[in-house]
């Protein structure tokens, strides 16, 4: 009995010992100052005395950082600029410019009329190859049996098959089927108490909203204030996109921020914004009609009395895609039963088009072509001039 309590007694006094000696252990460590012989990094050196723990220090001669509690010593970043307003190349010499581009996509009617016209031996096989060259290029009939038929006369007459003589007879007789005589102005002079008011028809894919942003372009080329009205209201981002092309050249453009709001609503506002803001032009943007669509060529008709009821409509401008032929025609033909058409503007006359087109659109309406497209920059649109045209189709 003792023994075994002296055994549990020892054995209580040697836990005792342990648990004193390793609560002093671990209260009377530190860290030797050998475990950092050297600098961690080139700017936090090794200091403090003794066997202390490690401790950050300032190094010598810095003392604590003050943060400022404004911005008034910092330097503002620059605020970002609005978009610059760009400045329109100026109109006159816009084809001449263009003229290159044109006779190296259209060049093939001239080049196939002077090769047929400057043979040995023009016979009844060689005419029937011209005419059928000139209503392949969208001439249209009448205009192809009155050029062949003056051409005949003239070669016959004259005898000649010189090149440069062949070449001044057909550019003579093409000259007169464009018509220079007809006015191709456009209405833009304001009156005196409301702005020119110029519509611009079409239908969809025809280029009708860019084709009024760079008109809005030539205009400002002109030193005119124009304002611009979207009531193109069914096509998605028409609005934005002519805001856009209004924008580029410092135009307000007057638009509707409902879907499929009333276009003769936002055309009346847009005429009135124009007469209280003293503007010389207001451009109004309509949605691109089909016309097999009754109700929507109705539709663009009471645009156009709604318009009057405040001032008269100057212009009425129908965009046609040089590149569909006769399609063109039809759509031509439909329009001006709707609206009284004033001139007519072709897009895309570079590429796949053919120049006769333009001779049949103003044989079929009876009103010119005002103006020409002849490519996708800002300011690639030009007033129309017969001859630097047929220039261009014989270059």
């Amino acid at each position: 009995m003792n023994e075994t309590l002296s055994i549990v007694i020892y054995v209580l006094v040697a836990i005792a010992v342990v648990g004193f000696s390793a609560t002093l252990l671990v209260r009377t460590r530190r860290t030797p100052k050998s475990m950092y012989p050297t600098r961690r990094d080139a700017n936090d050196p090794v200091t403090g005395t003794g066997g202390g723990t490690d401790t950050l220090e300032a190094p010598p001669g810095e003392t604590d950082v003050v943060v400022p509690d404004d911005l008034r010593d910092l330097e503002e970043a620059p605020a970002p600029q609005a978009p610059g307003i760009e400045t329109p190349e100026p109109v006159q010499g816009r084809l001449a410019r263009l003229r290159a581009r044109l006779a190296k996509s259209n060049n093939a009617l001239g080049k196939a009329l002077l090769a047929l016209l400057s043979r040995d031996t023009i016979d009844e096989d060689v005419w029937d190859e011209i005419e059928e060259t000139l209503l392949l290029a969208d001439l249209g009939t009448e205009p192809t049996m009155e050029l062949v038929d003056a051409l005949r006369q003239r070669v016959k007459v004259s005898g000649s098959q010189d090149p440069q003589e062949v070449h001044a007879m057909l550019r003579e007789e093409l000259i007169k089927l464009v018509d220079p005589t007809m006015d191709r102005s456009l209405a833009v002079t304001r009156h005196a108490e409301t702005p020119a008011i110029v519509m611009v028809v079409g239908v969809n894919g025809v280029g009708k909203t860019t084709t009024v942003g760079k008109l809005a372009r030539v205009l400002v080329a002109e030193d005119k204030d124009v304002l611009l009205g979207a009531a193109d209201t069914f096509r998605a981002a028409a609005a934005e996109q002519l805001a856009t092309w209004g924008q580029r050249v410092g135009v307000p453009t007057v638009r509707s921020e409902i879907d499929g709001a009333d276009p003769a609503s936002v055309a009346f506002e847009a005429v009135k914004a124009g007469i209280e803001g003293d503007v010389d032009v207001v451009l109004i943007d309509t949605a691109g009609r089909l016309q097999n669509k009754v109700g929507l060529m109705d539709e663009l008709g009471k645009v156009k009395r709604v318009i009057e009821k405040q001032a008269a409509v100057d212009e009425v401008l129908l965009v046609l895609d040089a590149t569909t032929g006769q399609n063109g025609l039809t759509q031509a033909k439909v329009f001006a039963e709707v609206v009284n058409i004033s001139g007519i503007v072709l897009t895309k006359l570079d590429g796949t088009a053919k120049g006769g087109i333009v001779v049949a659109i103003q044989r079929t309406l009876g009103v010119p072509v005002k103006l020409v497209g002849l490519g996708e920059g800002a300011d690639d649109l030009a007033p129309f001039e017969a001859e630097s045209f047929v220039d261009a189709l014989l270059s």
